[in-house]
C-alpha cells in the first residue's frame, strides 16, 4: 500500500471524454486517482502514463459498472493502493438515441444496465466505502429538462439516477459525505459527436446563450468543486450547461 496523505478518488469511465478531464483535474488538485475503464485498457494505461509523467499518482482498474463483484474489486484495488476512498465520480455511461415508439428493447435494457444499474452499483459501493468528509458525484444530463426528441430512453435512465442520488444524500445523514449529481449540457466529447448528426450538434451549439459547446474541462471544474470545497452543496442536481434552457 502506498503511504500517502493525498485524498483519493475513483473515477468510473475515467479513460475518455469527460472522465479523462475529471481525472486530470483531480490529479492537479492533489488527488491520487483510480482510473476505471470498461474495455479500452490502452487508453487507461496511456492516461496513467500522462498522470505519472507530471508527478501524479494513479492506477487503472477495470470492470463492468453493473457487476457488483467487479466494482467491489475495483474499490478494493484503489483502497489497497492508496489506503481508502474519499471521492467517487461516476461518469461511466452509454447513449443510444431513438424515438420511443421505435426503440429496440434490447438496447433499452443495455442502457438501463449501464446507466442506471451501473450508477446504483457504484453508488452502493461508494456509500459503504467513502470516508468521512468525502463526496459521491453521479452524472445525469441537462436533457432531463430540455426534453429533446429521441433522447427519451437515455433521459429515462438519467432521471432515475438523479432520484437515486438525492435520496442517497439523505440516507448518509451524519457521515459528512455529500452526494450530488452533475448534469452537463452539450459537451464536445465522442459521446456527443457519435450519437448526433452534424445538424443536431449545430442546433445544440446555438441553443446556449454562450453559443458554443461546453468543453470537458469545464465539466471537470464543476466536479472538482463538488469533490473539494463545496461542502454545503448536498443532495442537488447541478446543471453545467452554459445557460441551456
Amino acid at each position: 500500500m502506498t503511504d500517502t496523505t493525498a485524498r483519493v478518488a475513483l473515477v468510473t469511465g475515467g479513460s475518455g471524454g469527460i472522465g479523462k478531464s475529471v481525472v486530470t483535474k483531480l490529479v492537479d488538485d492533489g488527488f491520487a486517482v483510480g482510473v476505471h475503464y470498461a474495455g479500452n485498457k490502452a487508453k487507461a494505461d496511456a492516461l496513467i502514463e500522462e498522470v505519472t509523467a507530471v508527478g501524479g499518482d494513479a492506477i487503472a482498474v477495470s470492470g463492468d459498472v453493473a457487476d457488483e463483484n467487479a466494482m467491489a474489486a475495483a474499490f478494493d484495488a484503489v483502497e489497497s493502493a492508496f489506503g481508502g476512498v474519499d471521492v467517487v465520480v461516476n461518469t461511466a455511461g452509454i447513449m443510444v438515441l431513438g424515438p420511443i415508439a421505435e426503440y429496440d428493447l434490447d438496447q433499452f435494457d443495455q442502457l438501463v444496465r449501464t446507466n442506471l444499474r451501473g450508477a446504483f452499483v457504484v453508488s452502493q459501493q461508494a456509500a459503504r466505502r467513502v470516508r468521512t468528509g468525502g463526496a459521491i458525484i453521479n452524472f445525469s444530463t441537462s436533457v432531463t429538462r430540455t426534453r429533446l426528441p429521441r433522447y427519451g430512453p437515455y433521459v429515462a435512465t438519467k432521471a432515475a439516477v438523479e432520484g437515486l442520488t438525492l435520496i442517497l444524500a439523505r440516507e448518509l445523514r451524519g457521515r459528512d459525505i455529500t452526494v450530488n449529481t452533475v448534469a452537463p449540457g452539450p459537451t464536445a466529447t465522442p459521446l456527443l459527436f457519435n450519437s448526433n448528426t452534424e445538424q443536431t450538434i449545430q442546433a445544440l451549439t446555438n441553443a446556449t446563450p454562450l453559443e458554443r459547446l461546453g468543453q470537458p474541462e469545464e465539466i471537470a471544474d464543476a466536479v472538482a468543486h463538488l469533490a473539494g470545497p463545496a461542502r454545503w452543496v448536498n443532495g442537488q442536481t447541478v446543471f453545467v450547461n452554459g445557460g441551456l434552457a
